[in-house]
């Protein structure tokens, strides 16, 4: 399956890590690429750090293939360098999915990667062919294919025709609009 998950409220990612705890619950590979996402900890990444120690070890993945924000809090990166940086974490996202070493691959903040231009929806679906439900038989043209959740705000609508499920997030209220700025552990990251 193609699961998107997309909108300006809350609760994309944390959707996504969800489906990866009932999937490591199920005994399945999570493999997560984050592609805007990258130099800080979060609580997945913790999280992913005590499995370690655990049965899971080889179960869940973690891969940062981003720089950070792109344009926003004070974020002084060159344009290139962002754009480079998504282009390495596609190519890995082409070689986990062609691995079929894992159950369910989690393509984060790819939407935006997308809507900051710095790698293409073209060169995103042409790595989820290998995946795509056949619209004559409804079947998925592998079986042994990963299901892949892609995250973020404002996803093409190229994703959203070829994907299985989308869910958007609608905001209807948060704290930044009463001017409340900082990001909170737990909550946020």
């Amino acid at each position: 399956m193609i699961l998107v998950f997309t909108g300006n409220g809350k609760g994309k990612t944390t959707a996504a890590l969800g489906q990866a705890i009932r999937a490591l619950g199920q005994g399945k590979k999570v493999l997560i690429i984050q592609f805007i996402k990258g130099p800080w900890k979060s609580g997945e990444d913790i999280f992913a750090r005590k499995l370690r120690t655990t049965d899971y070890k080889h179960k869940l993945q973690i891969i940062k293939t981003g720089k950070g924000f792109v344009k926003i809090l004070g974020d002084k990166l060159p344009l290139k360098d962002h754009q480079k940086a998504a282009r390495e974490g596609l190519k890995i996202a082409e070689q986990k999915i062609k691995s079929k070493k894992y159950d369910l691959i989690i393509l984060d903040e790819i939407n935006n990667t997308i809507d900051l231009k710095l790698v293409s929806a073209k060169d995103v679906l042409k790595i989820l062919k290998p995946i795509r439900v056949n619209p004559r038989s409804n079947q998925r043209k592998s079986a042994t294919s990963p299901d892949v959740i892609l995250t973020g705000r404002n996803a093409p609508k190229s994703f959203i025709k070829i994907a299985d499920l989308v869910t958007e997030m609608k905001e209807i209220k948060h704290p930044f609009q009463k001017n409340k700025k900082s990001a909170r552990a737990g909550i946020d990251f």
